[in-house]
């Protein structure tokens, strides 16, 4: 019960973080997306089930505030969290690569589709473009912002993790 509810925190600070200070600490228009470091993060540590929820909470919150259509974010963060939760089997608490990498072809993908599906099926045939210039700097921006993040996020989860076990001794 306590980690579902740092979790609905967590969504919440890193939607209000992402769309207000870091919109103002962009490089050139580009922020981190900090939903895909929540997302990823709980699917990898929790699993596919957990990964999803979280993702489609994630999603539905951007749908809320700034999608189209109903349902578009809430489904792409609910694959990216289900994906990442198969890697929940050789998750380490103490490797930093895996969660790395996850972040950041999680973060690719996440801008692939959105370009798939928001752009080129409009007729904007500037890949290269957008792959230059908002997908590969997201990503790098993401990955330094994971550095930070992620450490906290692992830290948060293994101190509920540890009150949850010494909660079950007492009880037996």
């Amino acid at each position: 019960m306590k980690r579902n509810i740092a979790l609905a925190f967590i969504i919440l600070i890193s939607f209000a973080l992402q769309t207000t200070l870091f919109q103002y600490l962009n490089f050139g228009g580009i922020s981190p997306n900090l939903l895909i470091i929540v997302t990823a993060s709980y699917g990898f540590m929790y699993g596919r089930r957990y990964g999803m929820v979280t993702g489609f909470f994630c999603g539905l919150l951007m749908d809320v505030f700034y999608g189209d259509v109903l349902g578009f974010y809430a489904l792409i963060y609910l694959y990216i969290g289900a994906a990442n939760g198969l890697f929940h089997r050789i998750f380490y608490h103490n490797d930093i690569t895996l969660p790395l990498l996850l972040i950041s072809v999680s973060d690719f993908t996440y801008s692939f589709v959105c370009y798939v599906l928001l752009f080129l099926l409009r007729g904007r045939f500037v890949f290269g473009f957008y792959l230059k210039n908002i997908i590969i700097p997201e990503i790098v921006y993401t990955i330094l912002v994971t550095i930070i993040l992620y450490p906290l996020i692992l830290l948060l989860n293994l101190t509920l993790d540890n009150m949850h076990k010494r909660g079950d001794r007492k009880r037996a």
